[in-house]
């Protein structure tokens, strides 16, 4: 009877290998859902938390660079880790910390509380992060960019949620309700259960027979570490520029257009529902057309917009932000499919290296903005960021794989370099 079972386990991860595992990736989009769905509540508290705590601008970018940070440290060690001992119920435990984290957050009466569970939240965040984006990469059945964009559409969708959620739970009433926000991390073990049983199905198979990994390109070592530094700094105007949006967006139509609370989470509401289009998009297109000219329509599309946004009036200024929203979000299943097939057998500390940097410049350029908003003003941080987006032209020196692999399959030279696994 055992044997039978473990018979039909290895078939079914078998076919897994080179079919896309739809099932897995709807699920693990989901439980992204919950997660960021859960540390998007953080920064839609903030004019709340200010109201009612009187703290600053300085402050509220503190909790950001708390709970960035510690997830940005984190990663490429889970990820590193579990590359050499694979744990497959490790995305669990992480949902159980951001469970913990909300029910902190909750009952936070101070600042420093405030700081405390956005640690937790964080260290969940991490956890999760690292481990998904390797279950999304071997459910992909080699559709890498439809499988990462599904996985972040939920993810995006989850923070699209989370100011309206605020909007109608938390605000009218108080800070405590938050804790209904503990069903969904609940909801999120559940699930996170029931991928982790399929990934423990596919890591028997695996310890069965070698590890072949191919790396489909030609680049050096050293080109490859060149590359991976553009893709850092990409990475770094992009999420600087959102830290501006996600942690003070709100604050920005409070004070310019004179808007309530409520409405401005509307207005962020709608920032982020474009930004999810933009992910559910930007994955297939890369796929289709090649991911060094999403990453490039993503660098030099967003510019223009991003440097009107500063003098638009409230209608405009919607229109905008959907516009570099989409646009913006395009990229980024591009930019991590792109980071893993330069290093195809190191998926945990390529996703952890990647998340975990994007984490990283969230958090230090929300502290770096808030203290520059206390200083100046809001209006001020965000004429200022409307030039970040240039950095990124960068990109421009980035190598076409797809190109490469066509270029060289023709010559009838491409070289596999095959790598094997001893884990």
């Amino acid at each position: 009877m055992t044997r039978n079972l473990n018979t039909k386990q290895s078939s079914a991860v078998k076919q897994y290998s080179n079919e896309t595992v739809y099932s897995i990736l709807f699920f693990i989009s989901f439980a992204h859902l919950l997660n960021d769905l859960i540390q998007g509540i953080i920064p839609s508290i903030y004019p709340l938390l200010k109201q009612n705590y009187g703290l600053t601008f300085s402050e509220i970018g503190l909790i950001t660079f708390a709970f960035q940070l510690t997830a940005s440290i984190l990663q490429p060690f889970i990820g590193y880790y579990t590359d050499k001992y694979p744990k497959p119920y490790s995305q669990v435990y992480g949902m159980g910390f951001t469970a913990l984290g909300i029910i902190v957050l909750s009952f936070a009466n101070n600042l420093n509380w405030i700081v405390v569970s956005s640690i937790i939240i964080g260290i969940g965040s991490a956890i999760f992060h690292t481990e998904s984006g390797r279950i999304s990469n071997l459910a992909s059945g080699g559709k890498l960019g439809l499988a990462q964009s599904i996985f972040q559409t939920g993810g995006n969708f989850g923070s699209a949620l989370a100011p309206l959620a605020v909007a109608f739970i938390v605000i009218p009433n108080s800070q405590k309700y938050l804790l209904w926000f503990f069903i969904a991390s609940t909801i999120g073990i559940g699930v996170l259960s029931r991928i982790a049983n399929w990934y423990k199905i596919h890591l028997i198979e695996k310890n069965t027979k070698k590890n072949i990994v191919e790396s489909k390109h030609k680049l050096s070592n050293n080109k490859v570490k060149w590359v991976i530094g553009i893709l850092l700094v990409i990475i770094f105007s992009k999420f600087i520029y959102s830290a501006s949006l996600s942690s003070f967006y709100t604050f920005y139509l409070i004070e310019k257009f004179h808007l309530s609370i409520q409405q401005a989470q509307f207005h962020m509401f709608i920032y982020l529902f474009a930004y999810m289009i933009g992910t559910i998009l930007g994955g297939p297109l890369g796929d289709k057309i090649g991911r060094i000219y999403i990453i490039w329509f993503s660098v030099f599309g967003a510019a223009p917009f991003a440097l009107l946004l500063p003098y638009a009036s409230l209608f405009y200024t919607d229109v905008l932000i959907v516009i570099i929203g989409f646009i913006m979000a395009s990229a980024f299943p591009a930019i991590i499919v792109y980071a893993q097939e330069l290093v195809p057998h190191k998926l945990g500390m390529i996703s952890g290296l990647f998340y975990g940097f994007s984490f990283g410049m969230a958090a230090i350029g929300s502290a770096s903005l808030g203290i520059l908003a206390d200083y100046t003003s809001i209006q001020y941080v965000f004429l200022v960021c409307s030039f970040l987006p240039l950095i990124s032209g960068i990109c421009y020196f980035l190598p076409n794989l797809n190109k490469r692999q066509n270029d060289n399959f023709k010559e009838g030279d491409l070289e596999l370099n095959i790598q094997f696994n001893k884990n």
